[in-house]
């Protein structure tokens, strides 16, 4: 028993024993320490490089403008819409048996585009001119006994009476011949009528039927076209916006105007407010504005998107520089290393130095001629913090670095 209770004492743990390496507490220690040690550490170094990793930059895309920009007025969005258009239809009902044009084919006054089936009006033609030349044979006789009745008459040989009915079957002949020859220039429109011709000089914009279908001027039925083509003077081209009621005194006949295509984003027309319509849209609180291109090539086309830029009438003697779209950046982008102009791309998380040929400042931005590409991001304020290879830490925009 005392063996026992010997043994079992010698299991009691010592609390008041100092912790030493050579002990069973120093391997404890080590165990638990060096981890914790490192887990401290590798935080802290992860800390540091969120933190403490660079200069805080913001980014901004170089973008595509036009210098004339800085001084806009107002802006609306519209459509480019022909002044002069129509939709040619036959003034007769028949059959299509000539289409002469396809879309975009060019046509003149007066050119025939299309022809309907015309063998029952050039029938009812033939007709009017036969009892037309009847008529007129009717009426050489009827010229000729009126004479024989005048000479019988002044001889005492025949009585007043006969000159009298001789002169009035003149009369009828006459009428009967007007007749026929009224007849005859409505057979004539009747045949002039299955025959379409271009109402105005112009481009062929749509093909609304084709041959072998059925056109009638005045109802455009499943079985029926109302018209043949649609056709617009591309020499009437104008941008057709809807500007704001707040921002129509801005605007003012005459005005100048910038207007770009949402096809070609980087060609700039220069144009002119043509003409404001004397009535608002109440639903969009909105003022139609119609603004006419001072030149403008084929690239133009009706129905096209279109934005218009409002402009002050000092900018109204525009030079090309003005309408030619150019790659720009902020003001403070762009700065001088070395007497050489430059700016700040990022790329690995170092800046990295580009050298810019700069040109023109509008606004606060400058034009850059040479060195970056439309939408590469740059460095958007320089300071002297940042130069080539130095470390930087991007932050999104709207923060503050």
């Amino acid at each position: 028993m005392d063996s026992k209770a010997a043994d079992l004492s010698s299991l009691r743990i010592n609390r008041d024993a100092p912790l030493t390496p050579g002990g069973n507490g120093g391997r404890r220690w080590l165990l638990v320490g060096i981890p914790v040690v490192l887990l401290l550490t590798l935080t802290g170094l992860l800390v540091a490089k969120s933190f403490g990793g660079g200069i805080p930059v913001h980014l901004t895309p170089a973008v595509r403008v036009s210098p004339s920009q800085a001084n806009v007025l107002a802006s609306a969005s519209g459509y480019v819409v022909a002044q002069r258009k129509a939709a040619v239809a036959s003034k007769g009902t028949g059959r299509l048996v000539y289409l002469g044009v396809v879309e975009g084919d060019r046509v003149k006054e007066g050119q025939v585009i299309a022809r309907i089936e015309d063998g029952d009006v050039r029938a009812q033609l033939a007709q009017a001119q036969a009892n037309l030349a009847v008529g007129n044979a009717d009426l050489h006789d009827a010229q000729t006994s009126l004479d024989r009745q005048k000479s019988l008459l002044a001889n005492n040989l025949a009585s007043q009476a006969d000159y009298d009915a001789a002169e009035a079957r003149l009369e009828r002949v006459k009428a009967t011949i007007a007749l026929a020859q009224a007849g005859v220039d409505a057979a004539r429109v009747a045949v002039e009528n299955t025959v379409v011709r271009a109402p105005f000089d112009g481009t062929v914009l749509t093909k609304s039927a084709d041959v072998g279908e059925v056109v009638s001027p005045l109802t455009g039925g499943a079985l029926s076209k109302a018209s043949v083509v649609t056709l617009a003077d591309l020499a009437s081209l104008q941008v057709e916006v809807d500007v704001s009621e707040s921002n129509l005194a801005q605007v003012t006949i005459g005005e100048p105007c910038e207007i770009i295509l949402d096809a070609y984003p980087d060609v700039r027309y220069a144009g002119a407010v043509a003409k404001i319509v004397p009535t608002a849209d109440r639903a969009k609180a909105t003022v139609q504005v119609k603004v006419a291109f001072k030149h403008y090539d084929s690239k133009v086309l009706p129905e096209m998107s279109a934005k218009v830029h409002f402009l002050p009438r000092s900018t109204v003697a525009q030079t090309p520089a003005d309408t030619q779209s150019v790659i720009a950046v902020p003001e403070k982008a762009l700065v001088q290393r070395n007497g050489q102009s430059v700016v700040y791309v990022v790329s690995d998380g170092r800046a990295v130095e580009v050298p810019v040929t700069a040109g023109r400042h509008f606004g606060s931005s400058v034009a850059i001629l040479q060195g970056v590409a439309a939408g590469t991001a740059v460095v958007d304020s320089v300071d002297d913090r940042l130069h080539r290879g130095v470390k930087v830490n991007v932050k999104p925009s709207g923060t503050s670095p």
